[in-house]
């Protein structure tokens, strides 16, 4: 039998579905007299046209641009004057809006939440002006920064097929090019109520939940929304290596992806996406913190490296990707650590993690299970990526019976099969000479 807090759920929430198929979540937190309303759309950068990249994370700009009720930038004048806040995200496979107020302002977050899903108008001198502050941001969070070039580059080459190979913020000449067409028939294809989930968190029941949501969301008609239908990923069969060098690196990096299974998707002839929690506590192991298996090999036994970890985040709708980062001392060549991190991974194939090892694993994961109860934000984010990636609540809440129910050999399994493919891809970071 597990144990207590293997059993015990995680957010107990109720959940029910309105008549034009918008799905409502609600997670009762009395803790403090807030409230956040996040609202999820099922499409994300990995649904985009090739050749139109960005566009939807441009439309996630341009929801704060206005409505037939709501002057632009009305929209976050409101939640500051109420004392909230509030932000957007994209990611390949979603996007998301979200407010944080006290619990009696919660109906009029629901009152504008609900006008921009389906009543967003569009100047044009609005769509340039934002479209040129995209372009600036990229610059600023992607090509100034030589690891996000890094990350971009070896996303790009390790999904030779797939678009989660395209940047979410999108190429910038592709951004350059997107119009207000392309922003209104983005927003009319996917910003739907039946293609929506709306969580909210906090200091509320459910009852008031419906009853507002009800009121605010329900007039809003259902519409056609097309099936999400992506490109999917031949078998990697080639090593891949992408070397950048840039003026600003002050500190080498090493890192190497392999792709993995998702919670949704399996890899094809290697890993079910039945073993993805299995590798959340292999990367867990291998690489989390100063007493993981690769800290312990390359900064303290051998000192090579000033940091080494491990990364495997499986909330994608299709593929995910499994990571082992290292950055060397002073001194050391990235050869000679890349020959040491090959042969401790090497080792832990062969050798295979411990019972012990994967004990300790569970408790730090379980713990974390508890503490997510706490933060409203949490509780809307796991449901929204859930939601968005082809899970419902009952997956969610059962992460800790999943969690307490992996094996050794299954962590064993896991990584034994991920960390033998062959296909994987390696980046160098390195200062351009004579910088």
């Amino acid at each position: 039998m597990a144990p207590p807090a293997a059993r015990a759920q995680v957010f107990e929430p109720k959940t029910f579905e309105l008549a034009n198929g918008l799905q409502v979540l609600v997670v009762e937190n009395r803790r403090a007299p807030i409230v956040t309303q996040m609202v999820w759309y099922k499409t994300g950068a990995a649904d985009e046209v090739q050749g139109v990249s960005g566009i939807a994370h441009f439309l996630e700009h341009l929801m704060f641009k206005g409505t037939t009720n709501l002057a632009p930038g009305e929209f976050n004048r409101i939640v500051a004057r109420y004392g909230g806040r509030d932000n957007a995200f994209t990611g390949h496979d979603y996007t998301a809006y979200f407010q944080t107020v006290s619990r009696d302002r919660l109906d009029s977050m629901m009152r504008i939440e609900a006008d921009r899903m389906a009543n967003l108008t569009l100047a044009e001198p609005e769509v340039l002006t934002e479209r040129d502050v995209i372009v600036e941001e990229r610059r600023q969070v992607v090509e100034q920064r030589p690891s996000s070039r890094m990350r971009e580059q070896i996303a790009a080459a390790i999904f030779a097929n797939h678009p989660y190979g395209r940047p979410i913020i999108g190429w910038e000449h592709e951004i350059k090019a997107l119009t207000r067409k392309d922003a209104l028939d983005w927003y009319a294809r996917w910003y739907a109520p039946n293609n929506a989930l709306l969580v909210v968190a906090g200091d509320v029941s459910a009852e008031e939940v419906r009853a507002m949501a009800e009121r605010h969301y329900g007039p809003i008609p259902r519409k056609a929304v097309p099936e999400r239908v992506r490109p999917q990923e031949p078998p990697a069969v080639a090593v891949r290596r992408v070397e950048l060098k840039d003026p600003r690196v002050r500190q080498p990096s090493w890192s190497r992806a392999w792709l993995a299974p998702s919670h949704a998707r399996g890899l094809p002839g290697v890993l079910g996406p039945e073993m993805s929690d299995a590798l959340d506590l292999a990367a867990e192991i291998i690489g989390e913190g100063p007493n993981s298996a690769l800290a312990r090999a390359l900064v303290h036994d051998r000192p090579l490296a000033t940091g080494a970890a491990a990364a495997y985040d499986a909330a994608n709708l299709d593929l995910a990707t499994f990571w082992v980062f290292a950055s060397p001392r002073d001194g050391v060549e990235l050869s000679a650590l890349e020959a040491a991190i090959e042969e401790t991974l090497a080792r832990i194939v062969r050798d295979g993690v411990t019972g012990e090892d994967v004990q300790r694993a569970k408790r730090r994961a379980l713990d974390q299970a508890v503490f997510a109860r706490d933060g409203a934000g949490t509780a809307a984010r796991a449901f929204g990526v859930a939601f968005a990636t082809g899970k419902d609540a009952a997956w969610v809440e059962s992460w800790p019976q999943r969690i307490a129910a992996v094996t050794v050999d299954q962590v064993n399994a896991a990584l034994r099969a991920i960390l033998r493919q062959e296909g994987h891809t390696t980046g160098i970071l390195l200062p351009r000479p004579g910088s």
